[in-house]
């Protein structure tokens, strides 16, 4: 009955020891962050599970089934484990450097959850105007946990590993932020709640408008969390494992823990810009308009957490479906393909929008209901922007295969047509053959 419940019992209950001022700007945030927190570490320490059980019925095995039931205790196994392995430095390393950096890469995972709204009302830590920015500024600060890392290691390796990280890092945030203006346009706001509101006054996924734009942010944020098939700065096949060659221990899991908690920030991310959020239709109707406010918040972080699910899963299914690209190629499709791309998508972005409005109007098409929270449009306006966005989808394709036909790994006709089996000489033998004797 607490879920049913109209007033907020948790409120009438603080309101015993605390003021109003107290329990809003301090007593709230404490909890909220304790839960993200908590959440997330859990998450983290069961995203492993998950994902050798996920790989084991990809392939017909059964993954970890040691530990516990089905092997639900392996991720507490693996705690004890890396907590008493030997923690050593290296005696060359910069040892200040070495022992932060594994702690500034968590705290720019962890401190973006403070702008994501996880759902309406209580369900959102803090709501700030420039949300988007905060997002992409601060987890663009684990980038030099990871250099620092691999510097301060002092080890050939490490470094290689930090400045390939660092190079492709930085090459796949200008495409994942190129990527998210095409959405911005329709929501006419960088907050983060806003955009969600926007989509929901829309009764419309940004998805669908912006079908280029979302598929841009995803490949660039698996990118960006260092995964496969772009897991190149940590892979074991080229530099032995990356930036954290050096690092044992519960600091080497630290950098794990980032990577997962990455992933969940930009899972979350696509699914608030993209996937509209915690909006789902009918949630609003079957619950908050009948009073059920508490449940409403509930079912619509249900939602949320569900979409972001989903789209760890694929985080999963590309790393045992797509093979390992090279550096060159990795590279190659950060700066021409999908930065063009973003560019792409930007300019026809624009254009739909200026068709939409130069249509309102015109010969008694109305395309426009309202611009004072977001572009909300009518099911003509809607079906024209979902028109154009498909539209875009070609539109880019057609570019980009003319920007980069003379591509070496675009154009592999050409590499077939031009190889051509050898006929090895045969050459004198190093032995002269002795003449038989009479």
């Amino acid at each position: 009955m607490l879920l049913l419940a109209p007033i907020n019992f948790i409120d009438q209950l603080l309101l015993k020891f605390f003021s109003p001022e107290t329990i809003n700007h301090v007593v709230w945030p404490f909890i909220q962050i304790g839960l993200v927190v908590t959440l997330i570490a859990g998450w983290v320490a069961f995203a492993t599970y998950l994902e050798r059980k996920i790989s084991a019925f990809m392939q017909a095995r059964l993954g970890p089934m040691r530990v516990g039931p089905w092997g639900l205790l392996q991720p507490i196994a693996d705690g004890i484990k890396l907590l008493t392995k030997e923690d050593f430095i290296p005696e060359k390393a910069d040892r200040w450097i070495f022992f932060f950096a594994p702690y500034i890469a968590i705290a720019a995972a962890f401190i973006v959850f403070s702008v994501i709204p996880f759902g309406p009302d209580w369900a959102v830590i803090t709501d700030i105007n420039i949300g988007l920015l905060f997002v992409l500024a601060v987890s663009s600060v684990g980038v030099l946990a990871l250099i620092l890392a691999g510097w301060s290691s002092n080890s050939k390796y490490s470094l290689l590993g930090a400045l390939r990280s660092s190079a492709q890092m930085i090459s796949y945030e200008v495409a994942m932020g190129l990527s998210l203006i095409g959405a911005l346009m329709f929501a006419r706001t960088l907050s983060l709640s806003g955009i969600v509101a926007a989509q929901q006054a829309d009764s419309v996924w940004y998805l669908v408008y912006q079908p280029l734009g979302f598929l841009i942010f995803l490949v660039s944020g698996i990118a960006e969390n260092n995964r496969a098939p772009f897991d190149l700065p940590e892979a074991e096949s080229e530099l032995v494992a990356g930036f954290h060659t050096e690092y044992s221990g519960f600091r080497w899991s630290l950098f794990f823990m980032a990577e997962y908690g990455a992933m969940v920030v930009v899972s979350a991310m696509a699914a608030t810009v993209y996937l509209g959020g915690w909006y789902f239709p009918f949630v609003f109707r079957l619950t908050e308009a009948k009073g059920y406010h508490n449940l409403y918040v509930i079912v619509s972080l249900l939602v949320f957490i569900t979409k972001v699910a989903i789209i760890l899963y694929v985080y999963f299914w590309l790393r045992w479906t797509l093979p390992r690209f090279r550096y060159d190629q990795l590279m190659d499709i950060g700066w021409k393909w999908l930065i063009p791309s973003a560019l792409i998508n930007i300019a026809t972005s624009a254009l739909t929008i200026f068709a939409v409005q130069a249509l309102d109007g015109w010969h008694g098409i109305r395309t426009i209901e309202r611009l004072s929270n977001g572009l909300d449009l009518t099911a003509t306006g809607k079906g024209v922007m979902i028109i154009m966005g498909l539209a875009g989808l070609g539109i880019a394709g057609l570019l980009l295969a003319r920007i980069n036909w003379r591509s070496r790994d675009f154009n592999l006709k050409s590499q077939r047509r031009n190889i051509r089996l050898v006929n090895l000489p045969q050459g004198k033998p190093a032995v002269p053959a002795v003449a038989p004797a009479e």
